[in-house]
């Protein structure tokens, strides 16, 4: 039973009419008329196109309707019928349009025509695509190629994404962040220090197989909803999902599954968590050393019992290294620093543990909840050493299971997207194609953005994303912006990053991955990879906006002929008019992981990537899993927080994806029309004298000589731990500094920033 009503937190679950609803509405909004509606029954089907929206698993046999309330947004967004074109900057100046919503720049419609930038009118005025190519080219054989940066969303295809890398690499830099730096970096820097793998090791077979799920910082309900299906699955077989997270997010509470007609004409729930612990913001390290904890406590009973070991130390010691000084630690780690940092009580956490020691396989499940702190890096470790304690790594229906956002970040990073040149194949890429890549470290997203801030980038090219809006301190970063020399987005859909632009700005409006792409009169396919590790075909089914788009692939190609110098063993045009070819070239490349790609790509369910920590092979310099001993359970040592100050998270809402915006609503949280919302617990609200729907200002509580705030947010009273606020993304970016990121990974750390609260006069 849940408990009473507190403020504007809605009783209802995830999926059911309202999830219908929600899909409904945007079809009708965006004009998209039945025919191409029909289009999401091969959604994420073997035969038909992958969604572009999370990158959940897709599996072999999927259910009559494989999409989500998110991924039917996120198509209908793609395939509407509101087009931009020429006629639309005839009508709107940029600084018209910097005054629209974010929501409204993107419903206006696909861009449907290359776009250059008018000083003097303050418009974009078409430009022929031949024409933009030469002008882009011309402007960055000018530049240091260290002082450009290729920055790509995690939307592009492995075959785009391919192109791209090699691209910047015979251009002459590495400089190739992309949205896992915003994100799941992290994850990217912790996993192979833990296990030998960037990824994690659970594939869906493995909800098939297990017997507990814990889950820290994952909003599924929000994030990736078609994995409330595996959940309702495990549930209905008894499984416990335990669950650590600040808010009670409703598809964490219980689902009422759309695709069954008996639950929704009954109203039937599947309750989701059978425990759920509201912890602190960035408590995660805490909450993780007490369950490790009560585990060795147990461990010690068991002992002095004689009875079978609470530890699995047969697999400790064969497969791991670390555990003496782990346990030294945790030993010396008190309950009462643990439930002081965790804001949880030692009870509640020793329930948990003798759930975790009374499961034989468990899955543990994470998100940006433990990604994006200051000790991010650290969180995850520790969800790994609690795994370890119990050999839940490497055997049928357990493992670690990081679970991405856009629909190919994981596999962008696959095929080179990386700023880390250890990372790429630069060797092999040297064999293929005949140059010498280049072998300094790139700059990530933080990176790239100090540079322009400091005046050392001076070109940012992006494949997709909305990176203006998307980084940290954005009131500062705006300016900085602007004095950029040339900006060049690979786009579908207007948005902010188009208005705050260089001096030289472009616009080059693509296909989308939904609609069909035919080159030399042959349809084209691409591939992507999910959170898991496999690799999926897609194939487009929509016809395209405007005759005038050209793919992915084409773009980056256009603009490499414009950039490089004729290189023989690189043939641009082949590989746009035959993507099978560049699937050849990525198969050359890595032939561990893609051999005979172009046969395998439509595998219903996808094939895998090797993932040796998956067999209990660790491919790390020990050459075992490796304990990890946390530095301390303080969310941020750097960022105090003193009397008075609250501790923000930023969180998205069932109406958006990353910066998209669908609609100013969030149904699972009771608002409506309004994202200038602070969510904030009664007795937060008391000792501040605020009232519910009170104006405030929030202002970030940093001794740097900045002042960051953001004016005009609504106070909800809502059920959030003592001392935390919680505040949308991107609407919260202005109070992020760009400094205040994770230790190893930089990804900025968003889910806990020290603010303080003042009331609009």
């Amino acid at each position: 039973m849940e408990k009473e009503d507190s403020g504007h937190e809605p009783k209802i679950p995830a999926g059911g009419w309202g999830s219908l609803k929600e899909v409904g509405g945007i079809l009708l909004e965006e004009k998209v008329p039945p025919q191409r509606a029909a289009l999401l029954l091969k959604q994420n089907k073997p035969d038909g196109y992958a969604c572009v929206s999370c990158a959940w698993a897709k599996p072999a046999h999927p259910h009559p309707a494989e999409f989500c309330e998110s991924g039917a947004k996120a198509t209908a967004w793609e395939v509407t019928s509101k087009h931009i074109g020429k006629d639309f900057f005839d009508k709107h100046t940029v600084r018209d349009l910097e005054r629209w919503h974010d929501h409204d720049l993107e419903a206006a419609g696909r861009i449907t025509v290359p776009l250059r930038y008018d000083a003097a009118s303050d418009r974009y005025l078409e430009i022929g695509w031949d024409q933009a190519f030469s002008e882009i080219g011309a402007h960055l054989r000018k530049l240091d190629p260290k002082s450009v940066v290729f920055y790509s969303s995690g939307r592009a295809s492995l075959e785009t994404s391919y192109m791209y890398q090699l691209l910047a690499r015979m251009y002459g830099n590495n400089n190739l962040p992309d949205s896992s730096n915003m994100c799941h970096e992290s994850t990217s820097v912790a996993l192979p220090k833990s296990i030998g793998v960037p990824i994690g090791t659970v594939v869906l077979d493995d909800f098939e197989k297990t017997d507990c799920i814990v889950f820290f910082g994952q909003n599924v309900g929000v994030n990736s909803p078609r994995m409330l299906h595996q959940l309702q699955e495990a549930r209905k077989r008894g499984v416990p999902i335990i669950t650590f997270n600040p808010l009670r997010e409703r598809g964490l509470v219980s689902f009422t599954n759309p695709q069954s007609p008996l639950e929704m004409l009954s109203g039937a729930e599947t309750p989701i968590s059978t425990r759920y612990h509201q912890l602190k913001a960035g408590g995660d390290t805490a909450a993780l050393m007490g369950l490790c904890k009560a585990v060795l406590e147990e461990e010690d009973a068991a002992q002095k019992r004689g009875d079978p070991p609470a530890v699995d130390t047969a697999f400790i010691a064969e497969h791991t290294q670390g555990f003496g000084p782990f346990v030294d630690k945790v030993r010396a780690t008190t309950w009462s620093e643990i439930e002081q940092e965790a804001g949880l009580d030692r009870a509640d956490i020793r329930d948990a543990a003798r759930v975790y020691m009374a499961s034989n396989a468990v899955i543990g499940v994470f998100g940006m909840g433990l990604t994006q702190h200051r000790n991010g890096v650290q969180n995850i470790q520790m969800l790994v050493n609690l795994l370890l304690l119990r050999g839940n790594i490497g055997k049928p229906g357990a493992g670690i299971c990081p679970v991405r956002g856009h629909s190919n970040v994981q596999g962008q990073r696959t095929v080179g997207i990386t700023e880390k040149p250890e990372l790429a194949p630069l060797d092999k890429l040297k064999e293929l194609y005949g140059f010498e890549p280049p072998r300094e470290k790139g700059l990530n997203t933080v990176e790239a953005c100090e540079g322009i801030q400091g005046g050392k980038v001076k070109a940012l090219v992006s494949l997709g994303g909305n990176l203006v809006r998307a980084v940290p301190d954005h009131g500062a970063m705006e300016a900085a912006w602007r004095a950029l020399p040339l900006t060049v987005q690979i786009s579908t859909k207007l948005n902010r990053s188009h208005l705050v632009h260089g001096q030289a700005a472009y616009i080059l409006p693509c296909l989308g991955r939904i609609e069909k792409d035919v080159q030399g009169g042959v349809e084209q396919a691409v591939s992507v990879e999910d959170s898991t590790g496999c690799m999926h075909g897609s194939k487009g089914m929509a016809e395209p906006a405007a005759s005038t788009l050209l793919s992915e692939p084409a773009i980056v190609a256009g603009l490499a002929k414009a950039l490089l110098d004729p290189n023989p063993k690189v043939d641009w045009d082949a590989w746009v008019a035959d993507y099978s070819k560049i699937r050849d070239a990525i198969a050359e490349t890595y032939p561990d992981i893609f051999h005979d790609f172009n046969a395998r790509m439509w595998t219903p369910g996808g094939f895998r990537k090797p993932v040796a920590a998956a067999h209990r092979e660790w491919k790390t310099p020990t050459g075992k899993a490796n304990f990890t001993v946390p530095d301390s359970l303080t969310v941020d040592p750097d960022m105090k927080e003193r009397a008075g100050t609250l501790r923000l998270f930023t969180v998205r809402s069932d109406g958006q994806f990353n910066t998209t915006i669908y609609s100013l609503d969030d149904r699972f949280r009771g608002v409506s029309g309004d994202r200038m919302v602070i969510f904030m617990s009664k007795a937060d609200m008391d000792a501040r004298g605020l009232q519910d729907g009170a104006r405030v200002s929030a202002l970030t509580a940093t001794d740097d000589g900045v002042e960051r705030r953001v004016d005009g947010l609504k106070v909800m009273e809502y059920p959030v731990p003592p001392g935390c606020i919680a505040g949308y993304y991107p609407e919260c970016n202005p109070l992020l500094p760009l400094w205040h990121y994770a230790k190893e990974s930089y990804v900025p750390a968003a889910k806990s920033i020290a603010v303080r609260i003042e009331a609009m006069q």
